[in-house]
């Protein structure tokens, strides 16, 4: 999508109100529309991703996003897959002495926080193609990483702290 013919838009109504009133005010409006370019962009970027999430939203079972290439956002549209999502795996079991499983924290799906973020291309190809494999979108796969990656233990290990632990033994060289 190009943005620059609405930036212009808002270049020349900007101008246009300023040329009402004094050189000063015209001079003012100028050296604002000389550097309008990047906010503007910004702001019309953050309106079609908000834009983006509502569409996806209320959308039953696809999406839509917004890709940056080069300095102008391209609208990606994703249709549901017809085959259905693969069983979640069972949560793991209780630890022993546990009075009841913990409380699972992560929301139903009816809100939806939103978050940037940004990843060297690499890995946003490798983790688009882990999606693909499993047949989800890229953000319901993120979705289910991150929920996976802060559950309780959730399978690994708790790094337990060094200090004031005293290690002892033999090296050889």
């Amino acid at each position: 999508m190009e943005l620059t013919q609405y930036v212009e838009a808002l270049r020349h109504d900007l101008l246009a109100a300023a040329a009402a009133g004094t050189e000063q005010t015209r001079e003012t409006a100028r050296l604002l529309a000389a550097t309008l370019d990047p906010s503007a962009r910004l702001c019309l970027v953050d309106a079609l991703s908000a834009l983006a999430d509502e569409v996806t939203t209320a959308w039953d079972g696809g999406s839509v996003e917004i890709r940056m290439h080069g300095r102008e956002p391209h609208v990606v549209v994703t249709a549901a897959e017809s085959y259905p999502a693969p069983p979640a795996p069972p949560p793991p079991p209780p630890p022993p002495g546990a009075d009841a499983a913990p409380e699972d924290d992560v929301e139903d799906g009816s809100t939806a926080a939103r978050i940037t973020l940004r990843l060297p291309e690499a890995l946003k190809t490798r983790a688009e193609r882990a999606a693909a494999t499993e047949g989800l979108s890229v953000n319901a796969w993120l979705v289910r990483a991150v929920a996976a990656a802060v559950q309780p233990s959730g399978g690994r290990p708790t790094p337990q702290p060094l200090i004031g632990r005293r290690m002892t033994g033999y090296a050889r060289g």
